[in-house]
Formats: C-alpha cells, sequence, structure tokens
C-alpha cells in the first residue's frame, strides 16, 4: 500500500481573475513560494512532494497521520492567504491511492471543523520510488542540440514516460535537467527496463534508472538515489547496469 495526499489550492482560477490582467509575475512567485512551503513541511515528516501542476501537488505521506497532515495545513494557512485542502489516500498502486485521495475530497467530510483534510491515513506500508535520468546527457544531447531543442526532447519524453507507467497505475514527476522521478509501486526491476526500452524506442537516448524502496517517500528517494549513483560507479569499473535496486525495508 502506497499513500498519496493531495495538496490543492481550492477556487484558484475565479481567485486569480481578481488580480487584474498584470498578474502572471505575482502567480509565479506566489506558486513558488507555496510549493517551497509545502516541500519544507512534508519533507520534515520523511514525506515528499511533486508538482501535478502549480496549484496542485502530490505527497507521497507513507506513515503519516491525519494529525499531521491538519499541522502542516494549519502551518500552511498561516503563511499564505489562501484556500488550501489536502486530501489523503491510500491504494495498492500509486495510481489508485491518488483517485481515493480525489474521492475524499470530493466526499467533502473534513476531519476537523476548521481545516479541510480529507480522508484517512491508514497505512504504514512501503514505497517504491524510481530515479530516472537520461544517460550520458552531456555527451549525447546537450552537446547536439540547442538549449530549447533540449526542453522539446525532455517534454517529449517526460509525456512519454508518463503514460507508458500509467499503464502499470505508477505517477511519474518531472524533476528539472534530465531527472524524473516515478512512484511506482509493485512494479519489478526486469519489467522497468522493458517499460524504459520501450519508452526511448526511435528517441536516439538511453535511460537509466535506480529503484528505492523504504517505509517512507524521503528514505525511498534516497535508496533511488543510491541505487543511480552505484550506476555510475559499476561503470567506472566495467560493468554495464541499466538498473539498480536499493531498498531499507
Amino acid at each position: 500500500m502506497v499513500q498519496i495526499s493531495i495538496v490543492r489550492i481550492d477556487g484558484y482560477g475565479p481567485w486569480t481573475l481578481t488580480k487584474g490582467s498584470d498578474r502572471e509575475h505575482e502567480l509565479q512567485i506566489l506558486q513558488s513560494k507555496l510549493y517551497s512551503d509545502v516541500q519544507r513541511l512534508f519533507s520534515q515528516k520523511k514525506a515528499l512532494v511533486f508538482f501535478n501542476r502549480f496549484d496542485e501537488m502530490f505527497a507521497v505521506t507513507n506513515g503519516l497521520t491525519v494529525e499531521q497532515h491538519t499541522e502542516i495545513l494549519k502551518e500552511l494557512m498561516k503563511l499564505h492567504e489562501l484556500d488550501i485542502s489536502i486530501s489523503i489516500g491510500n491504494g495498492v498502486t500509486p495510481y489508485e491511492a491518488h483517485l481515493d485521495a480525489y474521492k475524499a475530497r470530493n466526499s467533502k467530510i473534513a476531519s476537523n471543523d476548521k481545516f479541510k483534510v480529507y480522508g484517512n491515513a491508514k497505512n504504514d506500508d512501503y514505497v517504491q520510488i524510481m530515479h530516472v535520468d537520461v544517460d550520458g546527457s552531456t555527451s549525447r544531447v546537450s552537446e547536439k542540440l540547442a538549449p530549447y531543442e533540449i526542453s522539446s526532447l525532455i517534454a517529449s519524453l517526460h509525456a512519454k514516460l508518463t503514460q507508458k507507467f500509467l499503464e502499470k497505475e505508477a505517477l511519474t514527476f518531472f524533476l528539472g535537467g534530465d531527472n524524473f522521478m516515478i512512484v511506482a509501486n509493485g512494479i519489478d526491476k526486469v519489467e522497468t527496463a522493458s517499460m524504459l526500452n520501450e519508452v526511448v524506442n526511435n528517441m536516439n537516448i538511453k535511460l537509466k534508472c535506480g529503484i528505492g524502496k523504504a517505509r517512507n517517500a524521503r528514505e525511498a528517494a534516497e535508496m533511488a538515489t543510491k541505487a543511480l549513483d552505484t550506476i555510475r560507479d559499476l561503470r567506472k569499473n566495467g560493468k554495464t547496469e541499466q538498473v539498480f535496486e536499493l531498498s531499507c525495508l
């Protein structure tokens, strides 16, 4: 089981219209500050936050209670004059967990009269996170393409990764640069390699991937990044691995 919590600015679209036409710079600053605060508060509790849309973020929150979610929401509302809600969902797959959170939000049944925290924290099970990046990106990509062409390639790669891993009910997020993280409970190492190769077919790039398993998201991401670093270290010694897995379960 994996736990996904959706942090959302409610009524964001209509609210932005009240800011006038010269508003975009203010909205970008606000969204950046909000993301920073959401990431900081959740990461302090061993969770990890990813952008979905700029008015909505996904947190991987295995091990966090409803009360801890409420503490985070209280702090966010002190820092930002926004209507913010957090909905909690659980599932065997990340996609199933996010649907559970979505249903909880639509139920409008909050755990507290003052704060909009929906759903229940049900599990303390493991989470699996993959850290994927482009293999040899400096030599194979950056030296051959102009900056915006690289951005176009990465956007295409992101779309293909998202579609392919969604088939297995995994959730893919862009980290920046040429790095992605995939919340992917239930997908093994062999299947991962096959899926990555399908994604980059005819793209003239290769991918490598570290897989991490842990009781909480921060440790799972740490294991995934260590696994990715291990692939690089093995290559220095003449050993080639496309996918490597580490666990602290």
